[in-house]
């Protein structure tokens, strides 16, 4: 599994990351199930990424790999906050991405820790 250990991480250097472990998965398959699901592989690991930077603090700790059938996504950050749902509201801006993350995903966990929390993503690639 590839894993970048790193406060310094940007959601660009993840998004490359997950284009790297991509070019190993994508290369087999048809080219409309190659690009959904680079697509939304990027989506989801964009928003959790930037959910890390924005409000918890930055990334501790970052990791994408495969996983069986599927690619699975770990972002770590200082925040014990647990990620909510927020309800849509006209004129608000974002507030999506949780909900956008939980859609594209076979799995979706948030494992707290003494020190933060770990959300693990797990993209089907069938």
């Amino acid at each position: 599994m590839k894993t970048v250990e790193t406060q310094d991480i940007s959601c660009a250097d993840a998004r490359s990351a997950v284009r790297e472990v991509l070019a190993e998965v994508c290369c087999g398959l048809p080219l409309p199930q190659a690009q959904r699901l680079r697509d939304d592989a990027l989506l989801v690991v964009s928003e959790l990424a930037a959910n890390a930077l924005l409000h918890a603090g930055g990334l501790t700790r970052f990791s994408v790999g495969l996983e069986g059938d599927g690619m699975q996504v770990r972002v770590s950050d200082g925040s014990r906050e647990v990620p909510q749902r927020l309800t849509p509201a006209p004129g608000r801006p974002g507030g999506h991405g949780w909900m956008v993350v939980q859609r594209l995903c076979s799995r979706v966990e948030v494992e707290l820790e003494p020190d933060g929390k770990t959300i693990t993503a797990v993209l089907a690639l069938v």
